[in-house]
């Protein structure tokens, strides 16, 4: 019976047939020999060395991929029939071999096809360069590849034999003089330390923890990856631009994702973003993990969750949450299964992983990759079992050299006429390769040093004691060929420099993210990269997604950003409007506003009012009331030009709101100057010879001074609003669901200049009406007018720090609030006195009073 039947069979029938098969003693011989074929050889006690392949050469590349992905299991060493008890029933047989079979069938389902293809990218990349006349010429590579099972036990005795040159045999083999692997940070850490002493390169193609960065500890070992450092980077990044502002984690309870998240924590110190919350998952108790992790997600109002692990035990995380119905959470995935088919094929994560933000390995293509793997057949590579395995599942026949003897017996001999031309799978799809690229250039590292080792090129090397035997490949030692790999530099097929920069390579990354296929399936859309520490996002995408994008602009010129105006709703399974904000007339803040200013221009309106009723009396006509009048009228335009700051921004109102400010501004500080000017003649014509000074400054000079102060500021609106005027703008980067409609200033010269100018008239008033302020007089206006400066200084210099810090409509108001403040102490000091006097004081309203000589 094949495995696929028996993977097929209820469970209650399964006992059944295997107590049926114990009982009748018949079929036991079958078991067995399957079980101590695969199960016994996959105890730690025993040589691994049959799972994998070997091909000789001058130099032996090791190289340990993870094929089998095995959980902890219980003690499974099997005595066989002979040595069995008498006390050990039929019932305890076949329970014993029921148990061995499930843990067989759990080991055929674990088989990975992905990464059969990074093995056959390391016999690719053998063949391409024994091809080569440039690289090594006249060396031919070799190869010894093996099963790391994913578990450190595996891994540490396959590299032992590797270097040691031993296999099943019992015969001998080249030692390997390198080693590629392990994809696990924890496997290659010990391989580092294990093989340090011996000055054995380690060239990992996926363990990314930083504490491998460590060149004290780990001198020996180098990767093909960046460092986690600069992914958590990325996320924090990402978290930073986005607004999210509470975010969980959950990672693997290892080297790696608790690497990463130590990353994560130092990176958003000081911005704001905190840790809601932190999980690990062990693979040897995943399932008490993950339902402790989705417990603690289902109750935590953290909608962002950053995951760093395997993404077979990701898989496992999500569904324990489908089955929560905790369905409305953003994850930031890392590389390891950001872009992994084997969790996008699930149709039962389509839901609640869509939308899922990813960093992922840059891919990169391999020149006749595609063809070799497509062209492949066991024939010519009868020693490797991994393509063996992977053609009898793929074809569902046996070869008559098959990977397993016994479970495979009923299966149809294989025909010999397949072909992996029209299969597609995850061992023949060539569309993303970066974990098998990363192999790829592993490969190529260790050869081009080898090449630099065997011409004896110097390596910047010149101070170094190790003298390489340059005439025979023989005399290679790991030890020369260790120093030669640090030191490697060289330029791929793809034109790209490559070197080892502390061990790693330059940190690039793909930002994908999760969208729906147009048939309901998922699949993942690059988004952006990041190159060194920048984050670049410039893909124009047609769905909307959680990410502000970027189209590039036709024939080369600079990017434009077009920002999508959708959002992905709670369940990110359809797109809604992001919901737009400004200062509204109807909000709260908004209503308050316009009121306090509609409130400032009615008072001022009344003031005029009483003034030209007034207008015959001293106090009115006291220092030019033609002024007063004119001042009264700024006053009104500065609080009702605030109006024109609330309400949705258009072309208009961006471009009217800021030159209005400037000019209705100018036009009040400039009365309020010549006033000052016009107290100061006045008195200083009292002196002997000093008469002509006022009547030099008469009324119509004072209207020119006026006229003249506010038309500079008019030509310099006109300049800016011709040259880079203000515009609407669509912000997306403060609050992600939103967006918020604000005017952008355009020229910030320009805007600069506007309130500079206000600010410079400010303080030459300020200061005349200081000087002034003791003159003799019972009303002295000088008085006055410095404590109005005095408000408006403080005022609009408290301005400019809190309009740059406030985000969005705040800024509005902040300004608004401004022009109101500013307006409300120029009214009040300049003009409440005066209304005193003339309401409630009318018998000081004399030119005597006034004069000081009552």
């Amino acid at each position: 019976m094949s495995v696929q039947v028996l993977s097929l069979l209820p469970l209650s029938v399964l006992v059944l047939l295997l107590c049926a098969v114990c009982g009748a003693g018949m079929g036991f011989s079958v078991v067995e020999e399957t079980l101590q074929e695969k199960c016994v050889n996959l105890d730690t006690s025993q040589n691994l060395d049959g799972d994998g392949f070997y091909q000789d050469g001058d130099v032996i590349i090791g190289a340990l991929i993870n094929v089998h992905n095995l959980a902890a299991t219980p003690d499974l060493s099997f005595t066989g029939k002979a040595e069995l008890a008498p006390c050990l029933d039929t019932w305890s047989l076949c329970i014993d071999v029921f148990g061995r079979i499930i843990f067989y069938l759990c080991i055929l389902k674990s088989f990975q096809e992905n990464s059969v293809q990074w093995a056959q990218a390391i016999v690719f990349a053998v063949e391409e360069i024994n091809r080569s006349p440039s690289l090594l010429p006249g060396v031919q590579l070799g190869y010894h590849v093996m099963d790391s099972c994913s578990r450190y036990p595996h891994s540490l005795m396959a590299a032992m034999s590797m270097i040691s040159g031993g296999n099943k045999t019992c015969g001998t083999t080249r030692p390997a003089k390198v080693l590629i692997g392990d994809s696990s940070s924890t496997q290659s850490i010990l391989l580092s330390r294990t093989l340090r002493p011996l000055q054995i390169a380690v060239v990992s193609y996926l363990a990314s923890c930083p504490c491998l960065s460590d060149r004290q500890k780990y001198p020996n070992f180098f990767r093909t990856v960046p460092s986690d450092a600069y992914q958590a980077r990325t996320m924090a990044q990402m978290a930073k631009r986005f607004g999210w502002t509470w975010v969980g984690a959950v990672v693997a309870d290892n080297d790696y994702g608790r690497g990463a998240v130590q990353v994560f924590e130092e990176e958003i110190k000081g911005t704001g973003i905190c840790l809601a919350f932190y999980h690990t998952l062990y693979r040897e108790q995943l399932a008490k993990d993950v339902a402790r992790a989705a417990a603690t997600v289902q109750a935590s109002s953290a909608r962002v969750i950053l995951v760093f692990s395997w993404y077979m035990d990701v898989e496992v995380f999500l569904l324990e949450l489908i089955r929560r119905n905790v369905t409305d959470r953003l994850f930031l995935a890392s590389e390891i299964w950001s872009t992994s088919t084997y969790v996008l094929a699930n149709p039962q994560l389509y839901t609640i992983a869509k939308g899922t933000l990813g960093v992922a390995l840059r891919s990169a293509p391999i020149p006749g990759f595609d063809a070799h793997l497509r062209q492949l057949h066991p024939a010519p590579y009868p020693d490797n079992e991994f393509l063996r395995t992977l053609w009898e599942n793929t074809f569902g026949c046996r070869l008559m050299k098959s990977s397993s003897k016994a479970i495979q017996k009923a299966l149809p001999l294989c025909s010999g006429r397949e072909s992996l031309e029209g299969v597609h799978s995850q061992f023949t799809d060539t569309s993303q390769l970066t974990v098998t690229y990363n192999i790829y250039l592993a490969v190529y590292a260790a050869a081009h040093a080898l090449h630099a080792l065997l011409e004896c090129t110097p390596q910047n090397n010149s101070d170094s004691q190790i003298k390489p035997k340059c005439s025979s490949p023989d005399n290679i030692t790991p030890a020369q060929l260790l120093q030669y790999i640090g030191q490697v530099h060289f330029t791929t097929q793809l034109g790209e420099e490559f070197y080892f920069q502390d061990g790693s390579i330059p940190p690039v990354y793909n930002l994908v993210n999760w969208q729906r296929a147009p048939d309901g399936s998922l699949q993942y859309v690059s988004i952006g990269r990041v190159d060194g520490n920048q984050l670049i996002i410039n893909e124009c995408l047609y769905p909307c997604c959680a990410v502000l994008t970027a189209c590039p602009v036709r024939r080369g010129k600079s990017v434009t950003v077009q920002v999508i105006n959708f959002w992905s709703n709670s369940f990110r399974n359809e797109c809604v409007p992001r919901e737009t904000e400004f200062l509204s007339f109807r909000e709260t803040m908004g209503i308050t506003l316009v009121s306090v200013a509609i409130s400032g221009a009615v008072i001022t309106a009344t003031v005029a009012l009483i003034f030209l009723y007034h207008k015959s009396t001293p106090v009115v006509k006291a220092n030019n009331s033609e002024l007063s009048f004119l001042l009264l009228l700024s006053l009104k335009l500065c609080f009702l030009c605030s109006l024109v700051f609330v309400g949705q921004p258009s072309l208009w109102s961006c471009r009217i709101q800021q030159a209005a400010f400037g000019i209705s501004f100018v036009l009040c500080i400039s009365c309020i100057l010549v006033k000052t000017i016009v107290v100061l003649f006045a008195f200083h014509s009292t002196r002997p010879g000093s008469s002509a000074l006022i009547r030099w400054f008469g009324p119509g000079q004072q209207r020119g001074s006026v006229l003249v102060f506010t038309s500079v500021q008019v030509v310099i609106c006109a300049i800016w609003l011709s040259v880079s005027p203000p515009s609407p703008h669509r912000n997306f980067g403060i609050q992600g669901s939103k967006v918020i409609l604000e005017c952008t200033v355009g020229s910030v010269v320009g805007f600069a200049c506007v309130l500079g100018y206000i600010g410079f008239l400010a303080a030459v008033c300020f200061l005349l009406a200081f000087f002034a302020r003791k003159l003799p007089d019972n009303f002295n206006e000088a008085k006055l007018i410095t404590f109005s400066m005095l408000i408006f200084c403080a005022v609009w210099t408290a301005f400019v720090p809190a309009y740059v810090s406030s985000p969005g409509k705040y800024s509005i108001a902040v300004e608004i609030f401004a022009i109101l403040a500013s307006s409300f102490g120029l009214l009040f000091c300049i003009f409440i006195p005066k209304c005193y006097i003339i309401l409630l004081k009318p018998e000081n309203n004399t030119k005597r009073f006034l004069m000081g000589k009552a």
